[in-house]
């Protein structure tokens, strides 16, 4: 079985313009990613992990 030419250079085409979009993609969310956020709060981080922690707990303790 032999694939018309035509069809081939579509196929070739779809293929690449879905590549170049996949990297035009990928560039614009590094673009997004490498911009600065505001400062890491390490108090309220560990106040979720505690929230989170008592929660589990008292989900194992009502499991018994």
């Amino acid at each position: 079985m032999s694939i018309h030419p035509q069809i081939l250079a579509a196929i070739s085409g779809a293929i690449a313009a879905y590549m170049a979009d996949e990297e035009a993609g990928q560039m614009a969310a590094a673009g997004v990613a490498a911009a600065p956020g505001p400062p890491l709060n390490l108090w309220a981080l560990a106040g979720r992990q505690e929230a989170m922690q008592l929660r589990l707990l008292m989900q194992r303790r009502s499991l018994r």
